[in-house]
């Protein structure tokens, strides 16, 4: 009596059968090779799911069926994921932005300091973050985050004080 193939060697000879036909399926249909590989691969993650419910006859159009089901998914999360982005334009066009009242000399000395500093000051200053929700939005420890704060400052007072000295200071004797 002959013994059924495991699901592993039945999965691998439908990989082996079928994979060309259904990359050829997908790139006959989607607008670029990685989107077609993408379908491909989500296919057979369906086929490893569910290996013992395909029909062993009808294997092939089975595969195809996933896949058409696969691309009706994706055309459908794009669908969804660019009327989103439409409405967000459309709402993010009528935003006003109220930029901070920043002291010249702040300014002028915040520009100076690195873009990683910047970014870190300002969610402290002006999202109003604290070290635990500071860590969580740099993916550190909230010693380490502290310990960048505390930098950062360190920085922008150093560049404060290089720009007070090289800056006259205007005279309200008038």
């Amino acid at each position: 009596m002959a013994r059924a193939p495991s699901s592993a060697a039945r999965f691998e000879a439908l990989y082996r059968d079928s994979y060309q036909d259904l990359l050829g399926y997908a790139l006959r249909r989607v607008d670029r090779p990685d989107s077609a590989a993408d379908v491909v691969a989500d296919t057979f993650l369906v086929a490893w799911r569910r290996i013992d419910e395909i029909p062993p006859d009808r294997a092939r159009p089975w595969l195809f069926g996933v896949a058409r089901n696969v691309m009706a998914n994706r055309q459908r999360s794009e669908r969804r994921r660019a009327d989103l982005a439409e409405r967000l334009r459309q709402e993010l066009s009528r935003a006003t932005v109220v930029p901070p009242d920043v002291p010249a000399g702040l300014g002028a000395a915040f520009a100076t300091l690195p873009e990683a500093d910047r970014e870190l000051l300002r969610l402290v200053a002006w999202e109003g973050l604290g070290a635990d929700d500071l860590a969580v939005a740099l993916g550190c420890s909230v010693n380490a985050a502290r310990i960048r704060l505390h930098r950062a400052r360190k920085r922008l007072a150093e560049a404060l004080a290089q720009v007070s000295t090289t800056t006259p200071l205007r005279s309200f004797d008038a």
